[in-house]
């Protein structure tokens, strides 16, 4: 099995942190060693990635962030996503010539939540300066820092994005991409990440970054203004949960797409799946099945609640689950999955930590695409995001286009308590993969009793539209059984290298509330690691 790690789960009393870039999570390991909690090494991991991870995640995207407190056994909910530009339209948009929204460029730029995230998690829960969480990020891009494995190699397969315009040069070493193992610095981008650390989201929210930024989307042909940026705020929000099997799962709230991954869980709950296998067809099959049903759901209800009528309570209940899992036959796949009638009512990486207070912070902070727009802000090392990018065109959609409104958003961190207890804190990164991703961590660990390497060492599947695809090292009989029940099967063959069309880069931290002891795992798929003390 080309993804069988054989990385064992790691154990710690102290504090753990995972995430996808080893000197990433040693640098939120050294804040909780030297005695800062977990939203403090979330906030100086996601910072530090940044810099060695910069096509996935950066200052120009968006984050959100679940928080577990021990001490009020209470869930909070960050949604750190930023809004679509007051000059942004669906009939303007039509004016530029565009049918669609476009996937890159200038018109798929939304206001960028990230800086005022971190601050508003550190303001509110964490005991560092945001100046302090900085320190490694604007050491390693002043620096330098050697280039891991397959964040090399996605580096590579952006390099025409990154040429496109000039100011990309600024994350190239003389028009390439840095190689493995190599030394690279991004001293523009140390250059705005010590002007947060001294000024805060004010500086980067107004003054001359903010009006570099918004110069430049407007000069290549997009809507962002400096009124945009200086009137962004993050919200804190109520967590979403529901019960599987005697486990409470916990989601951020729309607009993000984790109220998928509960849907999916209700619906699956109907069925003994550990009576089935892990690597079984009739697992896969019903796997499948419920992740599409709560995509057609998603792609018809999902939408800024703040700006649209979402149907969450609903959604999420055990009711609508039962007559979705209805529509599911144990023998054949539908041809089309239907979204439900609900009446209205009220690339990427992915963080993980939990201290030795068992606090944790489930973080997830991305750019969406590598390299996102593809604009990089002259003179700053900015990757502006492409989350624009979701927003629909049908008029009257919950999820159209308007100013000033959050689009349909991918990232979502994820916790599951038991008993009132800490008992996973977790996530599964990567686009549409995510709540499919964390539908399968969840049942792996709770239906088969894996631990936290082995749930995400475990072969996936990543259901795309009404095809699904299966990792090269799936069972002939599980393709054949697929096959047979009228699934449109899609086989991964050689090695993934992260990025799009993947299976996702997971993050596990689980934690025994008798012992204290926590227990890491981190995506073999990856180049990450999990470390604790």
């Amino acid at each position: 099995m080309f993804f069988n790690s054989r990385r064992s789960t790691i154990h710690a009393t102290h504090g753990m942190v995972a995430t996808s870039q080893p000197l990433a999570a040693m640098a939120g390991l050294k804040v909780l060693m030297d005695g800062g909690n977990a939203v403090d090494a979330a906030v100086a991991t996601a910072a530090t990635l940044n810099v060695v991870e910069p096509m996935s995640t950066g200052v120009g995207g968006d984050l959100f962030a679940l928080i577990w407190k021990a001490a009020d056994k209470n869930v909070l909910a960050l949604n750190g996503s930023g809004r679509a530009p007051k000059a942004a339209s669906i009939e303007d948009l039509h004016a530029k010539g565009r049918s669609r929204m476009p996937a890159f460029g200038p018109l798929s730029i939304s206001v960028p939540g990230t800086v005022h995230g971190w601050e508003a998690l550190l303001e509110s829960e964490g005991t560092i300066s945001l100046a302090d969480a900085l320190g490694p990020a604007i050491d390693y891009a002043e620096n330098g820092f050697p280039v891991s494995d397959i964040i090399g190699f996605q580096w590579q397969q952006q390099e025409d994005k990154l040429a496109a315009l000039p100011s990309g040069q600024e994350l190239l070493v003389n028009g390439r991409a840095p190689r493995e193992g190599e030394v690279m610095r991004l001293p523009t981008l140390a250059g705005t990440l010590r002007a947060v650390a001294e000024g805060g989201s004010e500086a980067f929210y107004t003054g001359p970054i903010a009006s570099v930024m918004a110069q430049f989307v407007q000069e290549q042909g997009g809507w962002l203004a400096e009124e945009d940026l200086e009137s962004h705020h993050s919200d804190w929000d109520v967590p979403i949960k529901t019960d599987y099997r005697g486990v409470t799962c916990w989601e951020c709230p729309p607009n993000g797409q984790g109220i998928v991954a509960l849907e999916a869980l209700n619906i699956v709950e109907g069925f003994d799946i550990s009576g089935m296998g892990p690597q079984s067809a009739e697992r896969y099959h019903l796997l499948i099945e419920a992740t599409r049903l709560g995509f057609a759901d998603a792609f018809e209800y999902l939408a800024d609640p703040r700006c649209a009528d979402v149907p969450t309570e609903m959604w999420t209940s055990k009711e609508y689950a039962k007559g979705r899992r209805g529509l599911i036959s144990p023998e054949r796949a539908m041809d089309t999955a239907p979204y439900g009638k609900m009446v209205p009512g009220s690339d990427t990486v992915y963080i993980s930590v939990v201290d030795g207070a068992g606090n944790a912070c489930s973080l997830i902070n991305s750019v969406f695409a590598n390299f996102g727009s593809g604009l990089v802000v002259p003179g700053t090392g900015i990757v502006m995001h492409n989350r624009a990018s979701l927003f629909n065109v049908r008029p009257g959609h919950p999820n159209s286009l308007e100013g000033g409104k959050r689009p349909f958003h991918t990232i979502i961190p994820a916790m599951a308590t038991r008993n009132d207890e800490l008992w996973l804190s977790y996530g599964v990164m990567g686009g549409f993969m995510q709540p499919q991703g964390h539908l399968q961590v969840i049942s792996n660990m709770v239906d088969f009793g894996m631990d936290a390497q082995g749930a995400l060492d475990a072969l996936r599947f990543q259901v795309a539209g009404d095809s699904v695809w299966l990792e090269g090292d799936v069972d002939d009989e599980v393709v054949s059984g697929l096959h047979q029940r009228g699934h449109r099967v899609n086989v991964m063959h050689g090695p993934q290298r992260g990025g799009a069309g993947g299976m996702g880069g997971g993050q596990v931290i689980s934690r025994d509330p008798n012992s204290g002891v926590l227990s890491g795992g981190s995506e073999p798929r990856k180049d990450g690691a999990a470390v604790g003390w």
